[in-house]
This record gives structure tokens, C-alpha cells and sequence, in this order.
């Protein structure tokens, strides 16, 4: 079966395809937006073999697996239990699934390792590039769409022929593949970049899938290419090395003429009738690799790259586990003497199998016994805010430059501020020791006042500066927020923290502050607004773990662009 252009055509293709082998294939990976184009999608559902079930990315562990009926447990006297969703296997349909934790995806991914005829489909509703589905399951999902730039001009209702998605499921089991087959998808997987070795094997099983469909007992060379497009090309994360020309080659005796032209002519002939195993299959997928791979590759590179970088800084903050408030998340066994709130139905699901021993031990008549270890706590999980710490060098002869531009940069992004939940902080060093000028706010009256009569001048605390960050980040730290720290200088460290007027050992105790910073895993940035890229402040965005900026001559706009862009990868 050969795959034509277009991305819907792919689509339809692919879910023929799931629907023949759902538990094979593992499931789809839907990446688009709620809308029209996505409920065509959802409508083909249905035509897959097996019942829907739709699961929420915060389902806890007793409805996936099972566990105790309360109601049924306290009224009849005796243990009964229900099944989970994992209990038989269905179609798997996890709308939000950019929001799935990382404990869900592994319990999901256990349960498709496990062989029980389970299949996910995953619904990504990501607005940015590293909102996504986690890689533990993206992993095992043969079959990845993105349809966010498809408008609905260009999709149509999806066929899905019942009488022959069947006759192709019983013909499943006997399609065959070459002995070269997995080998040649190995290495395009390599060389397309794909570090999994779950990936060929999937596209292996797609091509049979696909197989299946077109009537055949043998993969053949159009059911491999298209079986590439679906599955191998969307995990590319590189473009493929070229060969070697061939005039970069060895030169090599030209072969004897053939005294026979009748003979070489038949030849040929059995030359273009040849078998799929004698064919340059490598050289064939990977001209169908090419032409499916994302338009957006190195721009995908580029983000991912950038977030390295940055440390995986969040525009929402860090998240953190409380007992207060917060989204619900699995009750753990604990004390109530802590302050904790009590899981009432968790408690007694804990405390119903044990009803019956815990009556016949017992002198006392009661129809409920519960125990402290039976005790089950609601935990809940929130995003703490974001602060952003500015630590401006204030010193020399262009420092009301370099003011007038973090302020216009601290202006712009706390207009940003009440969106991204960010608070702002600003930290100057000038002269002989640093100022905590703004303490963390949100207020854009408050900040633009304590920056109107910003000074200027003097030496080059840098060290001193960033000791006033690490320790305002220690306090917002305690007081739930989560702090990021953007250096602006421009790496010219001459005063020492003892306020010496000593570069070399202000350039260490600038180094000390940095490791400190890192070990206590605050994200940070490094702006160099020099003239020039500065070499020590690039050493020192090192010794911090951040990414180095430099941007010299920068206003206030460009300053703005490139910490949020550093902020959002």
C-alpha cells in the first residue's frame, strides 16, 4: 500500500491501520486543539475493535486497577471488589494528555508493555512546544500526528470498512516480512536520530498492518515506505547524513566489455524483475523518511536545545505537594495530629478488608472498626509562583544606559506579569555592595516608582550582587515561590566582597556566589551588555549552569524578547 501526499491522508491511512492491530501499534499520539478537525478524528473512533474508555490525566490507581465497592463492602459485611479500567482490554482515550504526571504515564506505559491488548490515544491539546506527552509513552505509540495546521478545508469523514478491517485482522497473523527487513528500519532509525529500538519494531508491525489491509501475505516495499512516514518520520531529530559521492570513492577498474549484447540484455531485463531483498531498501525508505519529515525539525531542535540550557524553567513555577489546596492527587497513609485533612472514603477502604478479624478480636461491640493505621491524608499539588530576580550592574560610565534598559525590560514583562503569574524582583550593585532596590512584586505603579531615581557609578560588586540574589531566592524559595535569577553586566568584576578594590579576588568570590547559586538549583541566566562578548562572563554563566546571552547595545525590547524566550524554553 503506498501513501499518498497530505496530511490527512495520512491520518485515515493510519487508523485503518490501528484498527487492524490496535494492541500491536500500541495507539495514536494526536497532536491538535479541540475543534472540528479533531472530532473528525474521534468520530473514527469507534470502528477500532475494541470499547472506549475515556481516562482523566489526574485518575488515581483504584480506577485504573481495581479496588474495594465501599457501599457494596459496609452493606453486605463481606469483601467485594470492582474492576479498573485496566481490567479488559479497551481503547484508552486521554484527552488533556499534555497534562498527564509522570506517575500516570508510567502505570499507562506498564499496562501496554504488559501485552493485554490495550491502546492509547492520546489526546495533546499543547499550546507550546514543550507542553507534550510524556516520552514514556510517546514511545510506545507507533503512530504520531500533529494537526494543528491543518484547516478543515483539507479533511473529510474517515472511511473505516468494518467487512474489511475483519478479513484484514484474520489475515494479520500470516503476513510475513524479509529477514533484512527490521535490520534496513534499524538503521534508518539511526540515522533519522531515533535513539529507541521500539521504534522499528512498531514500523515493522505497521507495515504488516498495512499489508493486511491491501489484501497481501508479504510486506512489500510501498507498505514499508508508508509504514516510515507514520512512524519513523515524526520521531526524526535529525536529517539524515548523506552517503559519500561517488567520485569521493576509490576509483575502480572499468568492467570488461561483453562480447554477448543479446546476453546482457537479458540481464537487465532480470535486473528490473528483481526481489524486494535485492533492492537498495535503505536507500528507498529513506527517500520516504524525507519527504514526511516535520517542516518545523530544527526549529524543534532549537527549542528543545534552549531548554536544556535554561534548566526546564516554567513559566508556571515549580510544583509543589501540600495538603491545603490544590489539585487532588493519590491520598498517602499519615497522622492527623499534623494538621493533615482526613481522606474519609480512602480510610475506609483501607479499613474494610479487615471488618471481620478486626470484629472476632475485638471486646467491644461496634460496627465499624478503624485504626490509626488506617488513617489516609488528602494531598493536593499546586504551581508556585515564578520570581524573577534582576541583578543589574549599576557601575561605570554607561550605567544609566544599562538602567534605562532593565527598567523598560522590567516594565514590559510585568505587564506580562498578571498572565505568566510572574513576580519581579531588582537587585543593583554598584559601588562598594549591592541593594535589593524591588523586593518581589507584581505592582507595575510600585516598580516604575523605586526605578525613577535608580543612581549610577562606581566600582563593580558583582560578586555582592549576586550574594543579595541567592539570598532573596532563599526567602521566596521558603515563601513558596520559585526564583529565577537574570544577571545584566557586563563581566567587568573589580570589587571583592570585603569591598577591596581587588579584580582577581572579586572574580573569585563571583565564582563562589555562582556555585552557590547552582547548588542550591535556582535556574539563572547571563546577559552580557557589553560592548564586546565578554570571556570571564561566559566562564561564569558556566560555573552557573545558565545559558549566555550577549547582547550588546540591546534596548529595552530586545532585552524583554530574549528573557522570555530563555524563561519559555
Amino acid at each position: 500500500m503506498s501513501l499518498p501526499d497530505g496530511i490527512w491522508t495520512r491520518v485515515e491511512i493510519g487508523l485503518n491501520a490501528l484498527a487492524v492491530d490496535p494492541a500491536g501499534l500500541g495507539g495514536l499520539w494526536l497532536r491538535a486543539r479541540s475543534g472540528p478537525v479533531r472530532d473528525r478524528v474521534i468520530e473514527a473512533l469507534p470502528a477500532l475493535p475494541l470499547p472506549l474508555k475515556r481516562l482523566h490525566p489526574s485518575i488515581g490507581d483504584e480506577q485504573l486497577f481495581g479496588g474495594i465497592d465501599l457501599t457494596a463492602t459496609l452493606s453486605s459485611g463481606k469483601l467485594v471488589e470492582r474492576a479498573g479500567l485496566l481490567a479488559e482490554p479497551a481503547i484508552l482515550v486521554l484527552p488533556m494528555a499534555e497534562r498527564t504526571q509522570p506517575g500516570l504515564a508510567a502505570r499507562l506505559a506498564g499496562a501496554l508493555d504488559q501485552g493485554t491488548g490495550h491502546c492509547l490515544v492520546a489526546m495533546d491539546e499543547g499550546a507550546e512546544p514543550q507542553e507534550t506527552l510524556p516520552e514514556a509513552l510517546t514511545d510506545r505509540l507507533a503512530l504520531h500526528l500533529d494537526l494543528d495546521a491543518l484547516p478543515w478545508g483539507q479533511t473529510e469523514r474517515i472511511a473505516m470498512d468494518g467487512d474489511a478491517l475483519a478479513a484484514a485482522r484474520a489475515r494479520l497473523p500470516g503476513v510475513r516480512a524479509g529477514d533484512k527487513v527490521l535490520e534496513d528500519l534499524t538503521i534508518l532509525a539511526v540515522r533519522l536520530g531515533i535513539d529507541s529500538l521500539r521504534a522499528p519494531m512498531l514500523a515493522l508491525k505497521a507495515a504488516k498492518a498495512l499489508a493486511a489491509l491491501a489484501g497481501n501475505d508479504e510486506v512489500d516495499q510501498d507498505d514499508l515506505s508508508a509504514a516510515v512516514q507514520l512512524v519513523l518520520a515524526p520521531r526524526a531529530t535529525q536529517f539524515p547524513e548523506e552517503e559519500p559521492d561517488e567520485d569521493e570513492q576509490p576509483p575502480q577498474d572499468p568492467p570488461p566489455p561483453d562480447p554477448d549484447p543479446e546476453q546482457n540484455q537479458n540481464d537487465q531485463d532480470e535486473g528490473e524483475s528483481q526481489s524486494l531483498d535485492d533492492l537498495p531498501l535503505q536507500d528507498i525508505l529513506l527517500e520516504a523518511a524525507k519527504a514526511t519529515l516535520p517542516a518545523d525539525l530544527l526549529a524543534n531542535l532549537a527549542a528543545q536545545k534552549a531548554q536544556r540550557a535554561g534548566g526546564g524553567i516554567s513559566g508556571a513555577g515549580a510544583k509543589r505537594k501540600g495538603n491545603r489546596r490544590g489539585r487532588p492527587i493519590p491520598p498517602r497513609r499519615g497522622r492527623l495530629d499534623t494538621g493533615a485533612r482526613l481522606d474519609v472514603i480512602s480510610t475506609l477502604r483501607a479499613a474494610a478488608p479487615w471488618q471481620t478479624i478486626r470484629k472476632r478480636e475485638s471486646s467491644f461491640e461496634r460496627s465499624l472498626h478503624i485504626r490509626t493505621d488506617d488513617f489516609r491524608i488528602k494531598r493536593f499539588e499546586e504551581k508556585s509562583d515564578r520570581l524573577l530576580i534582576f541583578v543589574v550592574d549599576a557601575s561605570g560610565s554607561a550605567a544609566m544606559t544599562r538602567l534605562a534598559e532593565a527598567k523598560g525590560a522590567v516594565e514590559l514583562l510585568l505587564a506580562e506579569a498578571y498572565a505568566r503569574r510572574d513576580h519581579v524582583a531588582l537587585v543593583a550593585f554598584r559601588g562598594e555592595a549591592a541593594e535589593l532596590l524591588l523586593p518581589p512584586t507584581r505592582s507595575l505603579v510600585q516598580t516604575k516608582r523605586r526605578l525613577a531615581a535608580l543612581p549610577g557609578g562606581g566600582g563593580t560588586p558583582l560578586a555582592a550582587g549576586l550574594k543579595t540574589a541567592l539570598e532573596l531566592a532563599i526567602q521566596s524559595k521558603g515563601r513558596g515561590m520559585t526564583p529565577t535569577v537574570a544577571l545584566l553586566t557586563d563581566g567587568r568584576a573589580n570589587i571583592a566582597l570585603d569591598g577591596t578594590a581587588n579584580r582577581t579576588m572579586a572574580a573569585e568570590d563571583a565564582t563562589r556566589m555562582a556555585t552557590a547559586i547552582r547548588a542550591n538549583g535556582y535556574p539563572a541566566m547571563v546577559i552580557d551588555m557589553g560592548q564586546r562578548p565578554e570571556r570571564s562572563l561566559k566562564a561564569l554563566a558556566e560555573t552557573l549552569g545558565a545559558p549566555y546571552i550577549p547582547l550588546p547595545r540591546a534596548d529595552a525590547d530586545r532585552l524583554s524578547t530574549a528573557v522570555s524566550a530563555a524563561l519559555d524554553a
